[in-house]
């Protein structure tokens, strides 16, 4: 599929400038279509056991897409609901406490911020570092980092040398995974959370954990549901899954499961290696244009996310939007996010100028 067929797919490329992929992906025309079939099928034939079984189908495809992404097996991937619910599965059920260090970038996303404060109020103790520094940070007294593989603020990859860090690294993968590359055994990490609805286009409220399986022990359940148990008509003697899926999120709708598996789908139809080499290179022409008119951009490296310094970011990201073009600001910073997906064009970048 070419790039031009691509973006045929998403019918607001039309008319938007879609670059805020980093926050939510533009839906493809498929995605929509699935999720009506499916709550058509509800509607008319109810929600009894084909209802269930339909379910259980479609989660067992977004899982085998999603362990395809990351290079992991199915037996690696838990379906969650976000990055954040993933993050803080991991960080809760390690039962991280007094006399723990974990080690962290300054510059992480509230999705980990928040299951770090909770780490914190269990007694461990957390320490921020340069992003830049993280994996020279770690220390003997160190248990675990845990920080973006993607920095969401700038498009910086995490150092490579994590990987030979010695403790388990846990990434929140949310400006990753659909984004870039990804190989979570490349990587060397224990742990990788992702969101379905970013660059994978996907339902809101969907998402994946990759846990890897010589870490999965060190990880408790911490809300073992239905479809955690191995056979749950076992009551008290029932077992749970031994595998990632222990840690599925209770529940989640047949529509936006096949709303997630159909958005994927798409980017599988259109080569996901390609995909994730167009990204990040339209990235680095965006980067560029925008330097030469003069704008002072964040650090960054190979990836889909070109931040920029403003006077005024959210008067800019509004003045953006009245002319068709979609980008966000970074509350706390000076900076405007523009996320550049293999959908975007070069005239997505040219209305972003003009209005610049």
């Amino acid at each position: 599929m070419t790039s031009a067929a691509l973006r045929e797919q998403f019918p607001i490329l039309e008319r938007v400038a879609y670059l805020n992929a980093g926050t939510d992906g533009p839906v493809p025309r498929a995605a929509q279509e699935a999720a009506a079939r499916e709550l058509a099928s509800e509607v008319a034939e109810g929600r009894g056991r084909a209802h269930f079984e339909r379910r259980f189908e479609l989660q067992d495809e977004l899982r085998a897409g999603y362990a395809e992404l990351l290079g992991a097996t199915v037996d690696d991937i838990a379906l969650t609901t976000s990055t954040s619910e993933g993050l803080g599965k991991v960080l809760a059920g390690m039962d991280i406490g007094p006399g723990d260090e974990i080690v962290t970038s300054d510059e992480e996303h509230p999705g980990l911020i928040g299951p770090l404060i909770a780490a914190r109020e269990r007694g461990a103790e957390i320490r921020a570092v340069p992003f830049a520094q993280l994996a020279e940070a770690v220390r003997p007294r160190t248990t675990v980092v845990a920080c973006s593989h993607v920095n969401w603020r700038t498009g910086q990859i995490a150092p490579a040398a994590l990987a030979e860090v010695g403790v388990p690294v846990i990434l929140d993968g949310a400006q990753g995974a659909g984004a870039v590359p990804v190989d979570v055994v490349k990587l060397g990490c224990a742990a990788y959370a992702a969101a379905g609805q970013k660059w994978l286009c996907g339902a809101d409220g969907t998402g994946l954990l990759y846990l890897a399986s010589a870490f999965r022990d060190r990880v408790r359940a911490i809300a073992p549901s239905y479809l955690s148990f191995e056979d749950a008509s076992l009551g008290f003697e029932s077992s749970l899954k031994p595998d990632a899926r222990r840690h599925d999120t209770p529940s989640l709708a047949r529509a936006s499961l096949a709303f997630s598996a159909a958005s994927l789908a798409v980017l599988r139809e259109a080569d996901l290696a390609a995909v994730l080499a167009r990204g990040p290179a339209l990235a680095a022409t965006f980067a560029e244009r925008l330097a030469a008119h003069g704008r002072t951009l964040a650090p960054r490296d190979h990836t889909t996310l070109v931040a920029f310094e403003d006077d005024d970011p959210e008067a800019t990201r509004d003045r953006l939007s009245d002319a068709g073009v979609l980008v966000r600001n970074l509350p706390g910073t000076p900076l405007v996010r523009a996320s550049v997906g293999a959908w975007s064009s070069e005239d997505d970048l040219e209305r972003l100028l003009a209005v610049l």
